[in-house]
């Protein structure tokens, strides 16, 4: 049997080597997820496909974190997890699937990209919030500006009066996105991590599933005509999108701060119009990569800027680890 005695568990240290590559994770990963977002939007429901996605990777986590010997969670644990799910999978991520039906994926990812602003600010409208530093209202200040550039070559592709509610929905996302992730960092989820992490998946997931269907999704699925790209979409966006990337995202909100976490969102359209780019054909003009240049430097900015644990804290925490 293990030894699952709080007073015993053992920890761990998060070196830089790992917390540099799950930066690496998310900035790429996420990046090239509004093409597959985009792909699988045409031929499938989006908010009943993200249920099926998230229940599926969730699933997937408790049973390799129960299989380890990490404990039942108790009512109080799925409270929290259900709370964080749906802020972080309704709120955060299905909101951004169905609004990619009206909105083009640029357009798209610059909303989405105003999360670290909102980290900011709810951080500091917190309790026991503290005012911005300088750098990190530079470096928001900075990124909005680089944002603005990279998206205005394609401001008018597929903008329509029809893409209003969708827009106003995606800021909505980057709302919620950002009080899912500081509510994560300190709600009462399991001391296991990768149980945490499932049960916040398959709570976000399974809570998607009255949101499609009031929505009349499950009228608009017809499986026998959805082509190979729309299926291989959704299995990226499972494996890369959910198990690798969310996964990783969770596990940073542990080892470092929200609002240096939250900069995925500046350099995830970098990497949405290169794959435009590669991928697509579409133009890579020297507008956007000036933004690039801004958008990059916003990073060094919030990332140097933020005082709330020290750099060297968030390089060096401590974890419990997984019960062996």
């Amino acid at each position: 049997m293990p030894d699952l005695s709080p007073r015993r568990s053992p920890e761990i240290h998060v070196s830089r080597l790992q917390v540099t590559a799950g930066f690496a994770v998310i900035y790429l990963a996420w990046g090239s997820t509004y093409l597959a977002i985009a792909y699988a939007v045409r031929s499938l429901p989006p908010v009943l496909t993200t249920a099926a996605r998230f229940i599926v990777a969730g699933a997937l986590l408790c049973t390799w974190a129960w299989s380890r010997g990490a404990p039942r969670p108790t009512w109080r644990e799925w409270r929290a997890a259900s709370i964080a799910g749906s802020l972080l999978v309704v709120g955060g991520t299905a909101t951004v699937c169905w609004a990619e039906q009206s909105v083009p994926s640029g357009l798209a990812s610059l909303l989405v990209a105003t999360v670290p602003v909102w980290i900011v600010l709810l951080e500091w409208l917190s309790p026991r919030g503290h005012r911005p530093q300088g750098l990190v209202a530079a470096g928001v200040a900075l990124g909005l500006i680089g944002l603005a550039v990279l998206t205005a070559p394609v401001s008018g592709a597929g903008a329509s009066p029809q893409a209003f509610w969708p827009a106003t929905v995606l800021m909505a996302a980057a709302v919620l996105w950002a009080a899912g992730s500081l509510y994560s960092r300190s709600a009462p989820l399991p001391a296991s991590a990768t149980l945490g992490m499932g049960m916040q998946m398959m709570a976000g997931g399974a809570l998607c599933i009255p949101v499609g269907l009031a929505l009349g999704e499950s009228a608009a699925i017809d499986a026998a005509h959805v082509p190979a790209i729309a299926w291989l979409s959704v299995a990226y966006l499972t494996v890369v999108g959910v198990l690798i990337a969310f996964t990783t995202y969770l596990w940073l909100l542990r080892v470092s701060t929200p609002s240096r976490v939250a900069t995925h969102a500046f350099v995830n359209p970098v990497v949405a119009v290169a794959l435009g780019w590669a991928v697509a054909g579409e133009a890579l003009t020297t507008r956007m990569l000036v933004a690039a240049g801004l958008i990059i430097g916003a990073v060094v900015l919030i990332t140097s800027g933020q005082r709330q644990p020290t750099i060297a804290d968030a390089m060096h925490p401590t974890l419990p680890t997984e019960p062996s």
